[in-house]
């Protein structure tokens, strides 16, 4: 099932996998992805893929695009390079290796009429996001036992970011990206429930 979510500048196409529970309201999860594309200064008008999948389909991409066995639980495949977004403390390099700071490279031509441009795509494995919120594994630091709703909006937040060129590999990038969440999804994101 494909549903497009117009939300404000941004369209969400929000894309179930057969046999995939329905854990939150579409609109929920449409609003999440909205929230960081708005905190992390996206382009817009555009659009955003959300896939909500399952276990198999996430171990398949996680070995195809980052060589690492299993599955994980939320993948973001930008189709914009980091400098294409305002510089955060997300990303400590400033944008410098990706571009000139302060361009305006993106679209670097113009789109059609009533065209969206797009920014790319989250998946996110509902099977695992359930399974870590049930067992405690879930939240920013991994030990927290909540609702699964909770650990996809979470999820999708995350997902987002990493869209908008944010990361998580040093521990300056870590801190910034783990405050915004926290500030997007509201007090108490690392509280059991």
């Amino acid at each position: 099932m494909t549903r497009a979510l117009y939300m404000g500048p941004w369209r969400v196409d929000l894309t179930v996998r057969d046999g995939v529970a329905r854990q939150v309201a579409a609109t929920t999860l449409a609003r999440a992805v909205v929230a960081g594309l708005a905190a992390a200064g996206a382009p817009s008008p555009a659009s955003i893929g959300l896939i909500l999948s399952d276990d198999a389909e996430l171990a398949e991409l996680n070995a195809a695009h980052l060589g690492k066995p299993g599955p994980t639980d939320v993948l973001s495949f930008p189709f914009l390079p980091p400098h294409a977004f305002p510089v955060h403390l997300g990303r400590l390099d400033g944008g410098a290796a990706d571009g000139p700071v302060g361009a305006q490279p993106w679209p670097p031509f113009a789109l059609p009429p009533g065209r969206r441009l797009h920014l790319g795509d989250i998946i996110v494995s509902v099977e695992r996001a359930m399974e870590q919120a049930q067992a405690g594994r879930g939240g920013q630091t991994g030990d927290v036992r909540w609702a699964p709703a909770d650990e996809l909006r979470l999820l999708v937040t995350h997902g987002a970011l990493h869209v908008c060129g944010w990361d998580h590999a040093e521990p300056v990038e870590e801190a910034a990206m783990r405050a915004l969440e926290a500030r997007l999804l509201g007090p108490g994101l690392d509280q059991p429930r």
